[in-house]
This record gives structure tokens, sequence and C-alpha cells, in this order.
């Protein structure tokens, strides 16, 4: 017996496929039928066209209609009639799209689609009839396709997001296909050995892996997890992180990106390197894991900068300010972002070698450092970013305040550097009682003349004494200016700038756990760092004759330059309640950050000295809201900070546990000894005291750790999309916008948005900030290092409204203030921290 297809093909008659169909429409009705009832059916069927030669489909499901009927499956006969007239539906849309598209590949997977989204939001009658409108004659069909795709995107309909990426997939295959035909390309070995040859790929992953290797790690590569990416996700990726040649042409898939990532990360691993390929491969792929932007975009490449963010010490000395100077140059060549600490610098009308009132203050050499930024920008990519700290107390502190505001005399101005302000405790304790009282400030320079010592390096009671007895000085000139005027300026430059960030420093450094060995002076560009610092002081010049010339050589202590090594878990992504797969996942994440310590080239030689000696990593966090969302938690709700300790808790516990294990696999960092990690004030002053972090502590004690720092979380941007996920630990900004990047038209919607989810996205703006500010704060508890915290403020917010969240923050232990965002304002997102 033989079946007539409606394409006219003819085939074996089998029974398999009219019982799908029929279970298909049992199932369609919440029902089941028995073996015997299905056995039935498919007999009677048989009787009927037993004895003749062929039957056509349509004819074998007339039958099937009416055979339901007869057994009284009335509500299962319609879900089959149902069922044909969609299909026949099916078969008609794709009949007119083949008027115009010629090209079986597209068609097929334009029928795997169909079949995937069944849903009426996303028929592909409604693809065809966007793609008729933006069809014309000589313009790629399938250029047009995705365009039609992604007009569909919106917040009712937001899987379009899926379907535009699998169009935007097969484009970006045709392209890999054809270039690697042409260069008769048949394997990832080849390929790497291709892209070596092209100084696309590192020399050292040929060194480091056998051909055999490689064909492992190939067969390991899942493609079926390109299904994870949204169209946002796939279009940054095909635009910033894949490898492309030199006219631009793109040579890598994704899943090879990722491959190739996980391969560099795990050179250290020298023994079960292939293992950790894999386990690191599973993370990212998966999109559990992001690494920072630069470790994205840059592993695997012939220069290897995995580092996100530097920090620097800029010295009172002439010398000291050009080598910070030079320093942030150097980083900025190579795609890093800098902070740099200016308290040290003399202010205004200070003397120099006596002489009284020449100082220029710190606002000259701050737009220096601005002026570097614009100079330095990576071949026109994109200029430098470095943000500029200084102590309140610090005499140009007024003249600071308004760098980047939008009046005043513009030579006075830096408006492409990110200020941020380091704050006493003993001034938020006058602005909360005290707001009418006055605030003195001084010069470094003349501190450190009269007293003999630099009040910058004391923080607490420490500090406050100081302080005082600067004050009562009469050698050290004051500036004096009212408490609330102060705050007037703050709160003037955030609202017009976003900017300054909040440095807490005595919160931040009661709460270093290496404070035995220096003091935190600011935090970096997103305010998510937070290490020792030390400035960079040079001991001797001494001239040498070397084969009978003179040399020049300089010798310098190299200070503590820190440096930002980031990636984040996806908290949206992962089963945060799963201990067995937070722990692995973490794990992974913690050996393959500190595997970037020794693999990173270094801009400058300090910061691998730093990096090195400390060994310190950031993992962060993004999908916050995601999460809350998918587990049905309001963001305004106790349930929210009580669900958030929970997971903070165990994701420090289970960093510092990984930590621990590497320290007994490739030993301690040179610090470790007379930190609170080995004393263990680090976990009582955390109230860490139940059995489990008892035995915890204890092992820390005995076996050291790897890393001196582990967790800050960082705002994440970039890499958050990637994911299809949202920002950091931010509310979400819209439940759908529409982004312009570089002259195309990106749709963004919240992840899995519905009718459900919906509600639950509050956007920030609408979120009472003090429940952002007391999350910040359940989580800062689990946090070594900080976080990038924003608040979102509107029109209807007072200067007493703004002060209170900052004030706020403060009292309950939050390290840092990143961006102030008004609704009004559009503030520059960093790129290099997004992890």
């Amino acid at each position: 017996m033989k079946i007539i297809k409606r394409n006219f093909e003819i085939e074996d008659f089998t029974f398999d496929k009219i019982k799908n169909a029929i279970n298909r429409a049992f199932s369609a009705c919440n029902e089941t039928i028995s073996d015997d009832s299905l056995n039935r059916i498919c007999g009677n069927l048989w009787a009927q066209i037993e004895g003749g030669s062929s039957v056509s489909v349509e004819a074998v499901q007339d039958m099937v209609e009416t055979q339901l009927m007869m057994m009284g499956y009335f509500k299962v006969a319609k879900a089959y009639i149902l069922y044909r007239d969609k299909r026949s539906e099916y078969r008609e849309t794709i009949t007119r799209f083949r008027q115009t598209v010629v090209d079986e590949e597209i068609i097929d997977l334009l029928k795997v689609m169909q079949a995937t989204y069944t849903d009426r939001l996303y028929s592909l009658d409604l693809l065809f009839v966007k793609y008729q409108s933006f069809f014309k004659e000589n313009i790629d069909v399938l250029d047009t396709l995705i365009k039609a795709s992604v007009e569909l995107i919106t917040p009712e309909a937001p899987d379009w997001e899926f379907i535009s990426a699998r169009l935007l997939l097969l484009k970006i295959e045709r392209t890999i296909r054809d270039r690697e035909q042409s260069l008769n390309i048949k394997s990832f070995y080849e390929k790497i050995r291709y892209l070596t040859a092209e100084n696309l790929y590192g020399r050292y992953i040929l060194d480091e892996y056998t051909g055999d290797q490689v064909a492992e790690l190939e067969d390991y590569i899942n493609n079926n997890r390109n299904n994870l990416l949204t169209y946002s996700s796939l279009h940054l990726i095909s635009k910033r992180y894949l490898i492309t040649d030199l006219n631009h042409r793109v040579l890598e898939r994704p899943q090879e990106m990722f491959m190739g990532i996980a391969m560099h990360l795990a050179i250290p691993e020298k023994e079960h390197k292939v293992l950790w390929v894999k386990r690191i491969y599973d993370i990212l792929s998966s999109l559990k894991v992001t690494m920072a932007t630069p470790t994205m975009s840059n592993a695997r490449k012939p220069l290897s900068q995995l580092s996100s963010c530097f920090e620097d010490v800029m010295p009172d000395s002439l010398v000291g300010i050009y080598r910070t100077i030079n320093n942030f140059a150097q980083v900025s060549k190579f795609g890093g972002g800098m902070g740099i600490y200016m308290g040290k610098v003399r202010a205004v009308g200070s003397d120099i070698r006596g002489f009284k009132g020449v100082a220029g203050g710190v606002l000259k050499w701050i737009k220096l450092c601005n002026d570097t930024a614009i100079a330095v920008d990576q071949l026109g990519v994109r200029q430098g970013s470095v943000a500029i700290y200084l102590d309140l107390w610090h005499k140009d502190m007024p003249e600071f305040l308004q760098l980047r505001t939008n009046n005043g005399d513009d030579r006075m101005k830096a408006h492409d550097v990110f200020p941020g302000i380091c704050v006493p405790d003993f001034f938020w304790r006058i602005a909360q009682h005290d707001i009418d009282g006055t605030w003195y400030m001084m010069c470094p320079h003349e501190i450190e003349v009269a007293k003999g010592y630099c009040l910058e390096d004391y923080y607490g009671e420490d500090w406050e004494k100081r302080y005082q007895d600067c004050l009562q000085d009469s050698r050290i000139a004051k500036r004096a200016i009212k408490v609330k005027d102060l705050i007037r300026l703050i709160i003037k430059s955030a609202v017009e700038t976003g900017t300054p960030f909040i440095f807490n420093r005595d919160t931040v450094n009661r709460m270093n756990p290496n404070k035995h060995q220096g003091i935190i002076y600011c935090s970096n560009l997103c305010t998510e760092i937070a290490q020792n610092q030390k400035a960079i002081r040079t001991k001797q010049t001494v001239v040498k004759v070397e084969n009978g010339q003179d040399v020049v050589v300089e010798e310098t202590f190299p200070g503590d330059f820190v440096v930002c090594n980031l990636a984040s878990l996806v908290l949206g992504n992962l089963e945060v309640e799963n201990d067995e797969e937070l722990q692995h996942v973490i794990h992974t994440a913690v050996r393959a950050l500190d595997n970037v310590i020794d693999l990173n080239f270094y801009p400058i030689p300090y910061a691998e000295i730093t990096n090195r000696r400390m060994r310190p990593i950031g993992l962060g966090a993004s999908g916050y809201h995601h999460l809350l969302a998918k587990r049905g938690i309001k963001w305004e709700s106790q349930e929210h900070l009580s669900f958030m300790d929970e997971v903070f808790e165990k994701i420090n516990y289970y960093a510092i546990e990984a930590s621990c294990q590497l320290a007994v696999e490739k030993g301690v960092y040179s610090y470790f000894e007379g930190s609170d990690w080995q004393n263990g004030n680090y976990f009582s002053t955390r109230n860490y005291t139940d059995s489990k972090w008892q035995t915890l502590a204890g092992k820390v004690t005995e076996n050291g750790l790897r890393n001196g720092y582990l967790l800050a979380i960082a705002p994440t941007s970039s890499t958050s999309i990637i994911a299809g996920t949202t920002a950091g630990t931010d509310p979400v900004m819209n439940r759908y916008f529409l982004e312009e990047k570089k002259g195309s038209i990106v749709p963004r919607v919240a992840p899995q948005l519905s009718d459900t989810t919906f509600w639950l996205y509050k956007t920030a703006h609408q979120v009472d900030q003090k429940w952002i500010v007391d999350a910040a704060s359940v989580r800062q508890r689990h946090l070594d290092q900080s976080q990038s915290v924003n608040l979102f403020i509107d029109q209807s917010f007072t200067f007493r409204g703004v002060l209170q969240l900052y004030l706020r923050a403060w009292e309950k232990g939050v390290k840092t203030l990143y961006y102030i965002r008004s609704r009004s304002l559009e503030v520059e997102e960093c790129e290099t921290c997004s992890a």
C-alpha cells in the first residue's frame, strides 16, 4: 500500500504518523487514548483501504475524523479537525513564501520555527505580511526576513527575539560556511591553524593543545545552545565579539567563540586541562556565567588583555603625576578603564618648594587626564574612560564638584572624566544632625608638612582624631563651607551629570579583609572594586654603561596598582535553589578568574606585580531582577530581601570554598598571613556563626585562600545582553524599548516577559528607592568588595529626598554608590567593567 502526499510524492503507507496525529489531538484536549482504542481505529482504517494500491493523505485524514466521531470522541474529533486546519494554514503560508523565497534552507528554517512557536502571536502569517511590506527586488531575502521578524518584537510577543535570532544565525552561518569552503577549512583545528597564521588567534592555543584534543573539544561543542541567544545577544556578539578578518567578515561561530575562550582560560590547568575546558565552556555557553567584556573580546587572541579596569594613586610630585597619566594612557591604549585617586595632590594656592600660593591644584591635572582620555582612543574605536576620586576634605572640592556641570567657567571643566568623592563617616553624621554646620577643607600637602603624616592614610576614629587635630593647627589653612551648601553642590552635579560617585571610605576600610597590608583610598570606574592601594614611588635614577653606551635606569617601588578581574553569575539563568549546581558553577568561575591573573597581558608592570601578589578577583552577578520576576517576587517586598540574603550568602560561601580549595592545590596569595581571612575576623564581623560557616572558617585558617579579594558586582551592561538577562542588580529601566546601536535599531524586551512577570518588572524609576538601598545593604554583607549601585530619581525628588537616600545607604553599610540616574539624563555605560 502506498500513500500519496500533498506534493504528489509517493511513499510506503505506515500508521506511525496517523497514531502521532491522533495522540496529539487527545493531548490537546488533556485526554489520553488506550492502545486498544488506537489500534481499533487503525484496524477500521485498514479495512476501508485494504485492497487498493494507494490512498491520498486527505482521504486518510477524513477517515480518521469519521472513526473518532463514531467512537464518541467528539471533542477530540474537533481538535483533530482544528489541527488539520492549522496544518493547512501552515502549508498555505509556506506556499506564499515560496513565491519569493526559493532557498530551501530558509524554507526549512521557517518550517522549524512554525513547528516550534505554535502560538498565534508567532504565526508565520504575521511574518509574511511584514516581509511583503519590506520585500524589494535585488534585496537579500534573508536580510528582509530578519528585518521583518525584528519588527514583530513587542512586549506582547517577546519570543520574536528568539525567532529573529534563528534567522540571523543562519546568515552568520552562511557567511562562515562560504569562507570556510573558500579556505578549505574542514575542522575546528584547521580553523585555529588558519586564524593563528593570520594573527587572529594567539599562538599559545596551538602550543597548548594537540590536534586530537581540539578534535575532542570540537565534538563537545553544543550548537543547540545557540537557541538560548536572543536577537539582541546574537546581534551584539556578531558585531563586537566574534573574530572577523581584516575585511570584517565573520570567521567564528558563537559556540566556537565560547570554546576558544574556555580553551584559553584553562591553559594553566596542566592536569585535566581538557576537562576544565569543558567545564568552563559549559558555564559560558549555557549563559550561566559571563566573563568581563575584555575577557570575552581578547581571550584566545594574540594580545590577551583580559582585565577590565585598573586603579592608581597619583603622588604629589611632578614625576609621580606624569607617571600616573602615562599609566592611564597605557591602560587606555589596550582597552582598560581607570580609577585615579588624587587626594594626595596639593590644592590650589599651596606652596611649591617653599614658594607660597603657586600650586595650581588638582583641576589642572584632571584636565590632562581628560585630554588623555580623548587622545588615546584605541585606534578611533572608543576614547579612554577614567574616574577621578578626591576626598571630601580636600581644599579643591567645591570646584571638583563642578567639573561636569553645565554652567561656570569652561576652562575649569573636564566633561570626559567621571568624578567620585571619598566621604568619611564624620561628614555624614554632621549632615544628619547639623546640616547648618560648617565643613572645613584643607590641603593634604600642608597637612603633611605641618603634622608629619598624611591624613588620607587613616580612617575611622584614627582619621577623625587627626582631622580635629588639623583643625586646631593654625599652620594649616582652612576653607570653610556650610554642610548644606556642599551637599547642594553634590546633588546639583548628581542631578545634572549622574556623578559624583560616592565612596564611603570608613565603611570600605573597616570591612577590608586585608587592612593589615594597607588602605583603600578609592574605587574604580564602576565603583565595585575595593582593594588596597599604594602610590608608585621612585627609588633612584642611575646612569649605567652597557656595551660602551650610557643607559638611564629608573628604579621604582611598584606600590599597589589595582587590577579588576571580573565575571558575573547570571542569576536569571541559574537554579539558585540547587546547591549542587550553584557550587559547581561558582567553583568553575572562580578557577577561571584565578587563571585570568596568570594569563593576562599587562599594559604596565606595576599591574602585574600587584595582581600576582594579591590575586584579586571580582565575581559578581547579573540577572537580579530577572531572577525575582521568575520567582514571582516583588521588588518592594521583604520576601525580596530575605530571598536575596540567602542567595548571596550561598554565593559567598561557595566562592570562599572554591578559593580555599585552590589554595591547597596552587598556593595562597602573598598577604594571607595576618588578614581577616586568616584570623577569622572576616567571618565574625559578618555574623557567619553557624556550624557550616565555622567549619569553612577553620579550613581557611588552616589552608589559606588563593585570592585576596573575591566578590564584586559590576554593572554588566553589555554582557547581560549576551546572557539575555537584566543588567547587574538594578531594576529594569523599561520592560520594552528600542535601542539604537551604530545606525541600527535593536528592540529590547525584559527577559521572560509575560502576563505574569509584566507587573513584577516594576521599572527602576517607579520603584521606591529605599528598597534599592535596602537590597544593596543586604547584598553588601556578603561582598568583601563592593557593588555598582544606581539610584533612579525623577522631578518629584527634593534636595532632602536625595540626601536621605545617601544617608540611608551610609547607615546601612553600603560601601559605594554609582550613578544617580535622572529620567532626563542619559549616562554613559562603562563597557570595560561589563561582566
